[in-house]
């Protein structure tokens, strides 16, 4: 005759269970997974937000001073049939000189720099 008490394996499946999830867990912090996907998180939030301020403060401003309208965006060269968009490059170069300038500043700041730097 097999004995079958239900109430042993469900004490031998719950810990099975819960050292599945203790492990998943420990992956999690050793692996630095939360602080990855916070960095993405905030790493887009920086990039809209730095891309709201060049598109809707600096253009405008650097538009009117060089006078090309009020967005540095229009600003072309055209040769011949050649049409050099030089404008709009400056203004991704501008947006992504502040975020990565951000990024890094952000870093120096919390002391992150030497983040994936392991322990002996």
């Amino acid at each position: 005759m097999v004995h079958f008490n239900p109430r042993e394996i469900f004490e031998e499946s719950t810990h099975e269970a819960s050292k599945r999830i203790n492990g998943f867990f420990d992956f999690i912090r050793t692996q630095g997974v939360v602080g990855l996907a916070v960095g993405f998180i905030l790493g887009d939030k920086v990039k809209t937000l730095v891309t709201s301020l060049v598109d809707d403060i600096i253009n405008p401003f650097l538009g009117y001073f060089l006078g090309f309208g009020e967005n540095l965006k229009d600003a072309k060269l055209v040769i011949g049939e050649i049409v050099v968009s030089w404008g709009r490059f400056s203004v991704v170069l501008i947006d992504f000189i502040l975020v990565a300038s951000i990024v890094y500043f952000l870093l120096k700041g919390i002391g992150l720099e030497k983040l994936d730097s392991r322990k002996p």
